[in-house]
């Protein structure tokens, strides 16, 4: 592994994933990976693939010679929204947790929530 490939890669994704205002989960969860593995990828300890590179590009709205570092002045691309853009951090989460219950189990949330807005 290029360590200061990876680096550059990390430092770039971390301060356009925080321009964006997305927290390290949105931005593994748009790129099908664990949070921790994303962490890792901002850390400089691990080169994405070529695909995940791609689409961790898309997410954040950089070019490629931008998230390599290459010096080169583009126009800022506003990245891809993620689901509930715009909502808090912990609301984002409670999202993502309930796209991964069935319907049954959502049906029940739902009449949980409404319960507590009494």
């Amino acid at each position: 592994m290029d360590k200061k490939l990876a680096e550059t890669i990390g430092n770039v994704a971390r301060a356009a994933r925080q321009r964006a205002g997305l927290t390290q989960a949105d931005v593994a969860e748009r790129l099908d990976m664990a949070s921790e593995v994303y962490g890792r990828l901002e850390r400089g300890l691990m080169l994405p693939s070529v695909p995940t590179f791609r689409k961790l590009c898309t997410t954040l709205g950089l070019s490629s010679a931008k998230a390599l570092d290459l010096g080169i002045q583009e126009p800022f691309r506003a990245p891809v929204p993620p689901p509930g853009f715009g909502e808090r951090p912990e609301v984002r989460r409670l999202l993502r947790r309930v796209q991964l219950l069935d319907r049954r189990k959502v049906r029940l949330l739902a009449m949980f929530a409404a319960a507590l807005r009494g």
